[in-house]
Protein backbone atom coordinates (compact mmCIF):
# COMPACT_ATOMS: atom_id res chain seq x y z
CA UNK A 1 0.00 0.00 0.00
CA UNK A 2 0.81 3.53 0.15
CA UNK A 3 2.97 5.08 2.71
CA UNK A 4 3.35 8.81 3.41
CA UNK A 5 6.32 10.62 5.45
CA UNK A 6 4.95 12.96 7.72
CA UNK A 7 7.01 16.16 8.91
CA UNK A 8 7.41 17.00 12.54
CA UNK A 9 6.49 20.03 13.33
CA UNK A 10 9.69 21.21 15.23
CA UNK A 11 11.17 25.01 14.85
CA UNK A 12 13.75 25.81 11.92
CA UNK A 13 16.62 27.74 11.91
CA UNK A 14 16.13 30.28 9.27
CA UNK A 15 18.40 30.87 6.95
CA UNK A 16 18.74 34.12 4.71
CA UNK A 17 20.75 35.49 2.40
CA UNK A 18 22.96 38.75 3.74
CA UNK A 19 20.31 40.52 1.57
CA UNK A 20 17.00 39.21 3.29
CA UNK A 21 16.64 42.09 5.52
CA UNK A 22 16.38 44.80 2.59
CA UNK A 23 13.60 42.93 0.49
CA UNK A 24 10.32 43.83 0.86
CA UNK A 25 7.51 42.35 -0.18
CA UNK A 26 6.28 44.23 -4.20
CA UNK A 27 2.55 44.25 -5.51
CA UNK A 28 1.77 41.46 -7.60
CA UNK A 29 1.68 41.81 -11.52
CA UNK A 30 -1.84 42.89 -11.59
CA UNK A 31 -1.30 45.75 -8.76
CA UNK A 32 -2.39 43.55 -6.07
CA UNK A 33 -0.63 41.71 -3.24
CA UNK A 34 1.37 38.46 -3.73
CA UNK A 35 0.34 35.37 -2.59
CA UNK A 36 1.06 33.83 0.73
CA UNK A 37 0.44 32.66 3.66
CA UNK A 38 2.62 35.47 5.86
CA UNK A 39 4.90 38.53 5.16
CA UNK A 40 7.51 37.66 7.14
CA UNK A 41 7.15 33.78 5.55
CA UNK A 42 7.06 35.53 1.84
CA UNK A 43 9.73 38.17 2.14
CA UNK A 44 12.27 35.27 3.49
CA UNK A 45 11.37 33.30 0.43
CA UNK A 46 11.88 36.33 -2.11
CA UNK A 47 15.31 36.46 -0.13
CA UNK A 48 16.59 33.34 -1.40
CA UNK A 49 18.96 33.50 -4.71
CA UNK A 50 18.46 31.47 -7.87
CA UNK A 51 21.43 29.80 -7.22
CA UNK A 52 20.54 28.80 -3.48
CA UNK A 53 17.33 26.69 -5.12
CA UNK A 54 19.20 25.25 -7.42
CA UNK A 55 21.90 23.88 -4.76
CA UNK A 56 19.64 23.29 -2.08
CA UNK A 57 17.77 21.58 -4.14
CA UNK A 58 20.68 19.15 -5.74
CA UNK A 59 21.51 18.09 -2.13
CA UNK A 60 18.00 16.91 -1.45
CA UNK A 61 17.89 14.85 -5.25
CA UNK A 62 21.21 13.51 -4.39
CA UNK A 63 20.49 11.77 -1.76
CA UNK A 64 17.90 9.44 -3.34
CA UNK A 65 20.06 9.09 -6.37
CA UNK A 66 23.72 8.10 -4.78
CA UNK A 67 24.46 6.19 -7.92
CA UNK A 68 24.58 9.64 -9.89
CA UNK A 69 25.88 13.05 -8.42
CA UNK A 70 23.88 15.70 -9.52
CA UNK A 71 26.13 18.24 -10.96
CA UNK A 72 25.50 21.82 -9.59
CA UNK A 73 28.56 23.90 -10.71
CA UNK A 74 27.51 27.49 -12.71
CA UNK A 75 25.62 29.69 -11.73
CA UNK A 76 21.79 31.41 -13.16
CA UNK A 77 23.75 34.07 -14.90
CA UNK A 78 25.97 31.82 -17.42
CA UNK A 79 22.80 29.97 -17.91
CA UNK A 80 20.55 32.96 -19.59
CA UNK A 81 21.76 32.24 -22.87
CA UNK A 82 20.50 29.04 -22.80
CA UNK A 83 16.67 29.35 -23.96
CA UNK A 84 16.86 26.39 -26.20
CA UNK A 85 18.19 24.38 -23.45
CA UNK A 86 15.58 25.80 -20.93
CA UNK A 87 18.41 26.18 -18.59
CA UNK A 88 17.23 30.06 -18.49
CA UNK A 89 13.87 28.96 -15.93
CA UNK A 90 15.40 26.24 -14.52
CA UNK A 91 18.37 28.07 -13.00
CA UNK A 92 16.08 30.39 -12.01
CA UNK A 93 13.84 27.28 -9.84
CA UNK A 94 10.53 28.60 -12.49
CA UNK A 95 9.35 25.20 -12.98
CA UNK A 96 6.21 23.97 -14.04
CA UNK A 97 5.81 26.16 -16.67
CA UNK A 98 9.41 27.64 -18.44
CA UNK A 99 8.98 24.60 -20.55
CA UNK A 100 5.80 25.62 -21.79
CA UNK A 101 7.53 28.87 -22.77
CA UNK A 102 10.15 28.10 -24.26
CA UNK A 103 9.59 24.70 -26.50
CA UNK A 104 10.32 24.94 -29.88
CA UNK A 105 6.76 26.21 -31.82
CA UNK A 106 4.88 24.39 -34.66
CA UNK A 107 4.01 27.87 -36.25
CA UNK A 108 5.63 31.01 -34.43
CA UNK A 109 3.01 33.38 -35.67
CA UNK A 110 2.13 36.27 -33.39
CA UNK A 111 -1.47 36.66 -32.05
CA UNK A 112 -3.76 39.49 -32.14
CA UNK A 113 -5.32 38.92 -28.90
CA UNK A 114 -4.98 41.45 -25.96
CA UNK A 115 -2.24 39.92 -23.61
CA UNK A 116 -3.03 42.45 -21.25
CA UNK A 117 -6.95 42.12 -20.86
CA UNK A 118 -5.91 37.93 -20.85
CA UNK A 119 -3.40 38.74 -17.82
CA UNK A 120 -5.78 40.44 -15.59
CA UNK A 121 -8.57 37.75 -16.27
CA UNK A 122 -6.17 35.77 -15.13
CA UNK A 123 -5.48 37.41 -11.91
CA UNK A 124 -9.28 37.91 -11.47
CA UNK A 125 -9.28 34.00 -11.46
CA UNK A 126 -6.45 33.51 -9.05
CA UNK A 127 -7.95 36.60 -6.69
CA UNK A 128 -11.10 35.05 -6.22
CA UNK A 129 -9.78 31.32 -5.31
CA UNK A 130 -5.81 31.44 -4.53
CA UNK A 131 -5.72 27.51 -4.90
CA UNK A 132 -6.29 27.83 -8.59
CA UNK A 133 -2.92 29.47 -8.57
CA UNK A 134 -0.93 26.24 -8.21
CA UNK A 135 -3.82 24.14 -10.40
CA UNK A 136 -3.23 26.42 -13.22
CA UNK A 137 0.63 25.86 -13.22
CA UNK A 138 0.17 22.09 -13.12
CA UNK A 139 -1.90 22.55 -16.23
CA UNK A 140 0.54 24.33 -17.98
CA UNK A 141 3.26 21.31 -16.64
CA UNK A 142 1.41 18.76 -17.66
CA UNK A 143 -0.04 19.64 -21.12
CA UNK A 144 3.64 20.99 -22.03
CA UNK A 145 5.09 17.22 -20.34
CA UNK A 146 4.23 14.75 -22.48
CA UNK A 147 7.10 15.93 -24.67
CA UNK A 148 9.30 13.79 -26.74
CA UNK A 149 12.61 15.17 -28.22
CA UNK A 150 12.86 11.94 -30.54
CA UNK A 151 9.20 11.98 -32.33
CA UNK A 152 8.67 15.87 -31.63
CA UNK A 153 5.46 14.31 -29.98
CA UNK A 154 3.39 15.95 -27.40
CA UNK A 155 4.12 19.13 -25.18
CA UNK A 156 2.04 22.23 -25.04
CA UNK A 157 1.37 23.12 -28.75
CA UNK A 158 -1.82 21.26 -29.64
CA UNK A 159 -3.83 21.58 -26.20
CA UNK A 160 -4.87 17.95 -26.98
CA UNK A 161 -5.89 17.61 -23.30
CA UNK A 162 -9.01 18.61 -24.42
CA UNK A 163 -9.96 15.64 -25.72
CA UNK A 164 -10.08 11.90 -24.83
CA UNK A 165 -8.11 9.35 -24.19
CA UNK A 166 -5.73 12.29 -22.44
CA UNK A 167 -7.98 14.78 -20.30
CA UNK A 168 -8.30 11.15 -19.07
CA UNK A 169 -5.08 10.05 -17.82
CA UNK A 170 -4.52 9.14 -14.13
CA UNK A 171 -1.27 12.11 -13.95
CA UNK A 172 -4.43 15.06 -15.39
CA UNK A 173 -6.95 14.11 -12.46
CA UNK A 174 -8.64 17.27 -11.47
CA UNK A 175 -7.19 19.12 -14.55
CA UNK A 176 -10.79 19.79 -15.59
CA UNK A 177 -10.88 22.52 -12.96
CA UNK A 178 -8.28 24.60 -14.26
CA UNK A 179 -9.74 23.95 -18.19
CA UNK A 180 -13.15 25.31 -16.87
CA UNK A 181 -12.08 28.31 -15.23
CA UNK A 182 -9.97 29.35 -18.04
CA UNK A 183 -12.96 28.71 -20.66
CA UNK A 184 -14.64 32.57 -20.07
CA UNK A 185 -11.48 33.95 -21.13
CA UNK A 186 -11.37 31.66 -24.07
CA UNK A 187 -14.72 32.54 -25.30
CA UNK A 188 -13.60 36.36 -24.45
CA UNK A 189 -10.26 36.24 -26.94
CA UNK A 190 -11.30 33.49 -29.48
CA UNK A 191 -8.07 34.47 -31.83
CA UNK A 192 -5.83 32.70 -28.73
CA UNK A 193 -5.18 29.58 -28.47
CA UNK A 194 -6.18 26.80 -25.88
CA UNK A 195 -2.44 25.84 -26.75
CA UNK A 196 -1.02 29.70 -25.52
CA UNK A 197 -3.67 30.17 -23.13
CA UNK A 198 -2.78 27.64 -20.77
CA UNK A 199 0.65 28.12 -21.14
CA UNK A 200 0.56 31.57 -20.56
CA UNK A 201 -1.89 31.17 -17.02
CA UNK A 202 0.91 29.34 -15.89
CA UNK A 203 3.14 32.11 -16.03
CA UNK A 204 0.84 34.70 -15.10
CA UNK A 205 0.18 32.59 -12.39
CA UNK A 206 3.78 31.84 -11.33
CA UNK A 207 4.11 35.68 -11.25
CA UNK A 208 1.38 36.28 -8.86
CA UNK A 209 2.59 33.85 -6.23
CA UNK A 210 5.47 36.07 -5.44
CA UNK A 211 8.30 33.79 -8.70
CA UNK A 212 9.58 35.56 -11.65
CA UNK A 213 8.48 36.74 -14.87
CA UNK A 214 8.63 33.88 -17.51
CA UNK A 215 9.64 34.85 -20.34
CA UNK A 216 6.97 33.61 -22.44
CA UNK A 217 5.61 34.14 -26.66
CA UNK A 218 2.75 33.21 -28.15
CA UNK A 219 2.35 31.29 -31.23
CA UNK A 220 0.86 27.97 -30.04
CA UNK A 221 -1.91 26.48 -32.56
CA UNK A 222 -4.55 23.73 -31.32
CA UNK A 223 -4.83 20.36 -32.73
CA UNK A 224 -7.79 17.63 -32.72
CA UNK A 225 -7.28 14.31 -30.63
CA UNK A 226 -5.65 12.48 -32.99
CA UNK A 227 -2.79 14.35 -31.84
CA UNK A 228 -3.42 13.55 -28.23
CA UNK A 229 0.34 11.39 -26.83
CA UNK A 230 -0.20 7.93 -25.28
CA UNK A 231 -0.46 7.83 -21.51
CA UNK A 232 2.89 7.24 -19.39
CA UNK A 233 4.69 10.14 -20.32
CA UNK A 234 3.85 12.18 -17.27
CA UNK A 235 5.74 11.08 -13.90
CA UNK A 236 4.22 9.30 -11.30
CA UNK A 237 4.38 9.65 -8.23
CA UNK A 238 5.93 6.72 -6.45
CA UNK A 239 7.74 3.35 -8.37
CA UNK A 240 8.48 0.40 -5.45
CA UNK A 241 10.52 3.13 -3.42
CA UNK A 242 13.34 5.15 -4.05
CA UNK A 243 15.40 3.76 -6.45
CA UNK A 244 12.66 2.74 -9.22
CA UNK A 245 11.10 5.90 -8.95
CA UNK A 246 13.91 8.30 -8.97
CA UNK A 247 15.18 5.73 -12.39
CA UNK A 248 11.58 6.54 -13.34
CA UNK A 249 12.00 10.38 -13.13
CA UNK A 250 15.23 10.56 -14.82
CA UNK A 251 13.35 8.09 -17.72
CA UNK A 252 10.22 10.92 -18.26
CA UNK A 253 12.76 13.56 -18.00
CA UNK A 254 15.68 12.61 -20.33
CA UNK A 255 13.14 12.09 -22.82
CA UNK A 256 12.11 15.60 -23.08
CA UNK A 257 16.04 16.60 -23.36
CA UNK A 258 16.46 17.60 -19.60
CA UNK A 259 19.88 16.71 -17.44
CA UNK A 260 19.93 16.27 -13.79
CA UNK A 261 20.42 19.59 -12.78
CA UNK A 262 17.20 20.82 -14.65
CA UNK A 263 14.85 18.26 -13.03
CA UNK A 264 16.14 18.41 -9.61
CA UNK A 265 14.27 22.96 -10.81
CA UNK A 266 11.46 21.51 -12.21
CA UNK A 267 11.12 19.08 -9.03
CA UNK A 268 10.83 21.98 -6.93
CA UNK A 269 7.45 22.94 -8.36
CA UNK A 270 6.36 20.90 -5.40
CA UNK A 271 6.09 24.38 -3.35
CA UNK A 272 3.23 24.80 -4.33
CA UNK A 273 -0.31 23.48 -3.81
CA UNK A 274 -1.31 20.18 -2.30
CA UNK A 275 -2.41 16.78 -2.57
CA UNK A 276 -5.65 15.09 -2.97
CA UNK A 277 -6.46 11.60 -2.22
CA UNK A 278 -8.90 11.76 -5.60
CA UNK A 279 -6.15 12.76 -8.12
CA UNK A 280 -2.67 10.79 -6.88
CA UNK A 281 -3.61 9.04 -3.92
CA UNK A 282 -1.66 11.41 -1.24
CA UNK A 283 -3.66 14.00 0.53
CA UNK A 284 -2.25 17.55 2.09
CA UNK A 285 0.06 20.00 1.29
CA UNK A 286 4.05 20.37 0.49
CA UNK A 287 4.44 23.12 2.37
CA UNK A 288 3.35 25.31 4.73
CA UNK A 289 3.54 28.13 1.71
CA UNK A 290 1.31 26.20 -0.45
CA UNK A 291 0.44 29.64 -2.71
CA UNK A 292 4.06 31.13 -2.53
CA UNK A 293 6.50 30.02 -5.21
CA UNK A 294 9.67 29.85 -3.09
CA UNK A 295 12.50 26.96 -1.80
CA UNK A 296 10.24 25.45 1.13
CA UNK A 297 9.74 22.00 -0.81
CA UNK A 298 13.69 21.34 -0.34
CA UNK A 299 14.15 23.34 2.68
CA UNK A 300 10.99 21.09 4.18
CA UNK A 301 12.59 18.00 3.01
CA UNK A 302 15.81 18.69 4.36
CA UNK A 303 15.51 20.60 7.65
CA UNK A 304 12.69 18.38 8.92
CA UNK A 305 12.50 14.84 11.01
CA UNK A 306 10.52 12.27 8.97
CA UNK A 307 8.36 9.22 10.04
CA UNK A 308 6.35 6.58 7.79
CA UNK A 309 2.86 7.18 8.34
CA UNK A 310 -0.13 5.04 6.31
CA UNK A 311 -1.94 7.26 4.05
CA UNK A 312 -6.01 7.73 4.30
CA UNK A 313 -7.66 5.59 2.15
CA UNK A 314 -4.64 3.93 0.68
CA UNK A 315 -4.94 -0.33 0.80
CA UNK A 316 -3.29 -2.22 3.40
Amino acid sequence: GRVHVRRSHRRRRNRRTASSTSKRIQPGSCGRGRRGEGKAEVAMARARSARAIVHAAGRAFASQASTRTVAMEGNAARNAGQASKAAVWSALGVTAVGFAAWMPLAHAKEQEADLEQVKKMICQVIEDDPDMGPTLVRLAWHTSGTYDKTTGTGGSNGATMRFTPEADFGANAGLHLARNVLEPIKKAHPQLSYADLWTYAGCVAIEEMDGPTVAWRPGRVDKGPESCPPDGRLPDGEKGGPAGTTQHVRDIFYRMGFNDREIVALVGAHALGECHTDRSGYKGPWTRMKTTFSNEYYRELLENTWTLKKMERSSP
